[in-house]
């Protein structure tokens, strides 16, 4: 049963806000229904008026198809009654006289000829009206370039630019768009990207551009080889057109984009946000766009082995890569080929094959947000005898040009033995892999006891803990093989390898002992250099690792010089100290180069624990260099990053600059993906405390897309784009940031980040959607940071975020939520003592109150608090005379004189078209009573406050002046112009404020005449 028919106001304001809800089928039932509410309004004008509405909603939606039965009728009833048309209804018709055109070409049931007449039919009606042929020729080149003749649509082209642009032609924003579109299609990318550029730099919009622009320029921007400009417009241009649903062709460009720049993960996550763009049929030509780049995105993951790999789809089943492949490009070809026969050409399939059988454009590019990496990456442990920083993964020795063994059909065991023992020697990182290569090499084969010594010898260098069984198992194959001295040196990797799972005191009896042998074995001649420094590293190494475990034991930070004399910071010093003098004579030796280098390294982490930053510092720069020197560039990599936190801590924020730049220079390629995350973030912190923000941004892209390729996406890689949405934000690039910083969201965590993470990120989300204008989704971000933040200590960041989520709730026009979170922030701001900020909510409550409808007394009362919060704040401050700051005491002066007139505002603004005339008099006086107390305020603060009292005394001029105090108000205007003579125009205020005042005396002037 339906309820009582609109009036024809209530039926347009309905139509207003439907227009404002979301695109999709809610809102185009709901047009439906507007519509049969006004067939019974009896009212040709609101027929019209929602047939007009119905047209617009089917045509920004999935079901476009629907859009030609109500124009068909308007264009009957214009034909039949056109004096039922306003101005503004005429405009409309002929304005959708260009999305019939296009949306007939987007439905291969319409003939060709069906098209072609109703062009005719546009042409005739624009004449007949006076219109320009801009729009025609438009469509006309629209259609030509649909059907794949290039010369008629060239000739349209240019008819088109030709032509005066006058009312029906579309906006520049969407000209544009077209413009740029067939320059790209035409291979003219350079010259579509300058048309595009005023859209992109926002002097041209509309509410669908810059969306398709930003989508548009993608592959062109690929093609062109700027990468990083294709990713800032797919951040960008991918939160316009998402919660859009007849964007589909759009949409279907960002997920090309993915598919062409090695983001195939990425791809698979937007096709699972949109999972009716797959099925919905009433727009075939943008469903063929989406099915054509589904089946591009399908087949890149089937080439990468990845077939089998279940993916989004079509309701109702389950499909893997390949079967969607094979789905989607026979669904692309089937819609292709029904446009083709209704074109009577091959135009269209051949445009959907070659956009399904495309490549990659850039093998991998970098977006920022959380993403997926499909193809496996190998890693390898480190040496734990030769310790470089990071170490490249198995096979990086056998690429060719490589330095390691090259793999052969059948793999030759006394060559490959030969080149890891030259890798050993050299201290190669790649010398683990050539192991592990021999040690596969010689499986079932008869080994001289001295190779399965060293095999067993690397293979434990590799295996964490247990490598501890293998270290002793090579120890007894080298006693067998006469060699006593690398007997002690693989009994010494094993202690340090116990120490290191938590063995440190049975580690160093072990090692104390074998310390002894081996200096007694070289003492004799029994053993060499290498061999007896393999030990003292151990020793060295086990002795500063008791220190660091006695610092993290303590939690205290630097140990304490007395923490176990023996085996504190100087038995550790002198170990190392050893180790270095027995080194230093020997260094034209690589590997006695590595293990001087090490001891200084050594000595600066001692340093450090013992609170000399400096002297760390120093020994640190000395060992990296020494490595570099000694071509074991990679091994100072892990020292450059420990120097880079070190020089922070010493506010040396150029030498922790250059620290981290020579970290990533001396990694290289070889870094794992974990090495270049945790070096890129460092870097980019670096960075970003010298307000570097384009440049730190760029390392914690990098930072993010290595934590994804490590899969530590959700621990390191969320924490780097945390960083890479703040400083995208400090460039105030508000999109990007936000969909970074959404993307890190959901892997942020209190145990693993910290709250004050979590709270960050959010509180700059907050920031970049108030930007945007998303201002509810702000304040739900601020609101959810606030809950954290109340359990904190400190609560001032509780209340800012409570203040800010208020502000935002009042921009998104709920004043009852806006005036709630001004309540909660207002209390804090008492408990804090911040009388500025309390005052401001209390003021903002008062305006939020009023419009809530809950009455002017309320808002009054808060109001009138305000004043007297603001009052108690300055008698406070005037009470402790010269102890405070003075400048303190003139800012709550004027904060008084701003609640002053914000009072008179508010009571002014309370009078409606509605009140009664008694009633509005006596609100203007109390308002001007208000206002005169802050003309009064301010004045007291003389020149420090002048902009702030024209502008109150202007006020109250305004307000005599609706008492009819003509002379009042002309004499407040003059006062003004006398405050403001010989005062120059620096800031614009002075001269809106003179010409506000002029008009006023004007008007006043002529009301005395009258």
């Amino acid at each position: 049963m339906s309820g009582p028919a609109m009036d024809f106001d209530t039926l347009r304001q309905a139509m207003g806000d439907n227009y404002e809800q979301p695109e999709g089928p809610a809102r185009n039932a709901r047009a439906e229904q507007l519509l049969a509410e006004a067939e019974k309004l009896d009212i040709p004008l609101a027929v019209i008026e929602a047939l007009g509405h119905q047209l617009k909603v089917y045509n920004y939606s999935s079901e476009k198809d629907k859009m030609f039965v109500p124009f068909v009728r308007l264009l009957r009833l214009w034909d039949e009654h056109p004096e039922d048309f306003d101005e503004y209804e005429i405009h409309s018709l002929h304005w959708v006289f260009k999305w019939m055109s296009a949306g007939m070409l987007d439905q291969p049931h319409i003939p060709l000829a069906s098209i072609e007449k109703w062009l005719g039919e546009m042409e005739y009606r624009y004449r007949l009206a006076g219109h320009s042929e801009r729009a025609v020729r438009g469509a006309e080149f629209s259609v030509a370039a649909h059907l794949g003749d290039l010369e008629r649509a060239e000739r349209a082209y240019a008819a088109w630019l030709a032509a005066d642009r006058d009312s029906m032609a579309d906006c520049h924003a969407c000209e544009l768009h077209s413009q740029g579109w067939w320059r790209a299609e035409r291979d003219a990318d350079t010259e579509a990207l300058e048309l595009w550029r005023p859209v992109l730099e926002g002097e041209h919009s509309c509410a669908h551009e810059p969306h398709t622009v930003l989508a548009s320029s993608l592959v062109p921007l690929l093609r062109l080889g700027r990468p990083e400009e294709a990713r800032a417009h797919h951040l960008r241009g991918l939160r316009l057109v998402r919660p859009m649903e007849s964007m589909r062709a759009a949409y279907a460009d960002h997920v090309e984009f993915c598919a062409l720049s090695g983001n195939e993960g990425r791809a698979l996550e937007l096709l699972a946000e949109r999972p009716a763009y797959f099925t919905d049929s009433g727009d075939p030509r943008s469903k063929l766009d989406f099915m054509a780049v589904t089946a591009l995105v399908m087949g890149r993951l089937t080439a990468l082995g990845l077939g089998g790999r279940a993916v989004p789809g079509p309701a109702g089943r389950e499909w893997t890569a390949g079967e969607l492949a094979v789905h989607a490009r026979g669904e692309a070809l089937s819609l292709a080929a029904r446009f083709d026969a209704r074109n009577g050409t091959s135009y269209v399939s051949g445009r959907a094959r070659a956009r399904m059988d495309r490549l990659p454009l850039v093998d991998r590019l970098p977006l920022g947000v959380r993403s997926t990496r499909h193809v496996p990456t190998a890693t390898a442990g480190p040496d734990a005898d030769a310790r470089p920083a990071q170490v490249p993964a198995p096979g990086t020795a056998g690429r060719p040009g490589g330095d390691g063994p090259e793999r052969a059909a059948g793999p030759d065991l006394p060559a490959l033995l030969a080149e890891a023992r030259r890798l050993s020697q050299s201290r190669s990182p790649g010398a683990v892999a050539a192991w592990a290569a021999v040690s596969r090499a010689a499986e079932g084969r008869e080994l001289e006891v001295r190779d399965r010594a060293e095999i067993a010898d690397h293979a434990g260098m590799e295996r964490g803990p247990e490598g501890i069984g293998l270290f002793h198992e090579a120890a007894e194959l080298y006693d067998a093989a006469g060699d006593p001295g690398e007997a002690l040196a693989a009994r010494a990797r094993a202690a340090y390898v116990l120490a290191l799972v938590g063995g440190s005191e049975e580690a160093l009896v072990a090692v104390t002992e074998l310390h002894e042998k081996a200096l007694a074995l070289f003492a004799d001649g029994g053993t060499g250099v290498s061999q007896t420094a393999s030990v003292l590293v151990g020793r060295a190494r086990i002795l500063v690792h008791r220190v660091q475990e006695s610092a993290e034991a303590d939690g205290s930070g630097p140990v304490r010089p007395g923490a176990g004399d023996a085996e504190g910071i100087p038995a550790a010093e002198a170990a190392v100290r050893e180790l270095l003098a027995f080194a230093e004579p020997h260094v034209t030796d690589v590997r006695m180069a590595s293990r001087a280098a090490e001891a200084q390294a050594m000595l600066g982490e001692l340093a450090a624990q013992s609170g000399d930053p400096e002297g760390a510092a120093e020994l640190l720069g000395g060992a990296a260099e020494a490595y570099v020197a000694a071509g074991l560039a990679s091994f100072a990599v892990e020292y450059e990053s420990r120097l880079v936190a070190i020089a922070r801590q010493l506010g040396d924020a150029a030498g922790a600059e250059r620290a981290a730049r020579a970290a990533l220079e001396h990694g290289g390629p070889a870094l794992e993906p974990m090495g270049q995350a945790q070096l890129h973030l460092q870097l980019a912190e670096v960075l970003g405390d010298t307000e570097q923000f384009t440049a730190a941004a760029e390392h914690a892209l990098e930072a993010a897309h290595w934590a994804d390729e490590a899969g530590q996406g959700p621990t390191l890689g969320a924490w780097a784009r945390h960083q890479l949405g703040g400083f995208l934000l400090q460039q105030g690039r508000w999109a990007e940031a936000a969909e970074i910083l959404e993307s890190a969201l959901p892997d942020l965590t209190g145990a693993m980040h910290g709250d004050g993470a979590i709270v960050q990120t959010r509180w700059w989300l907050g920031d970049c959607l108030t930007e945007l204008g998303e201002h509810r989704a702000a304040a739900e971000n601020w609101l959810r940071a606030a809950d954290i933040a109340q359990h904190w200590p400190e609560q001032r960041d509780h209340a800012m975020l409570a203040h800010l989520a208020a502000e935002a709730l009042g921009r998104a026009g709920l004043p009852a939520e806006s005036e709630q979170a001004y309540a909660r922030a207002g209390d804090l701001w008492r408990k804090l003592a911040n009388p500025h900020a309390l005052v401001r909510s209390l003021r903002a409550r008062a305006w939020a109150s009023l419009r809530t409808g809950a009455g002017l007394d309320r808002a009054r009362e808060l109001m009138a608090s305000a004043v007297r919060e603001c009052e108690e704040a300055v008698r406070t401050v005037s009470e402790a005379g010269d102890e405070r700051d003075p400048q303190v005491s003139l800012r709550l002066v004027a904060e008084l004189g701003h609640t002053h007139r914000q009072f008179g505002d508010l009571v002014a603004r309370s009078v409606t078209d509605d009140t009664q005339e008694d009633v509005a008099r006596g609100l203007f006086e109390e308002a001007l009573g208000h206002v005169t107390r802050a003309v009064s305020v301010f004045a007291s603060l003389g020149d420090e406050a002048l902009d702030a009292w024209t502008g109150a005394e202007l006020a109250a001029g305004w307000l005599e002046a609706d008492l009819l105090r003509a002379a009042a108000a002309a004499a407040r205007a003059r006062a003004v112009l006398s405050a403001y003579a010989g005062v120059p125009e620096e800031d614009g205020v002075v001269g809106a404020r003179r010409a506000e005042a002029e008009k006023m005396l004007r008007m006043m002037e002529e009301r005395g005449e009258e």
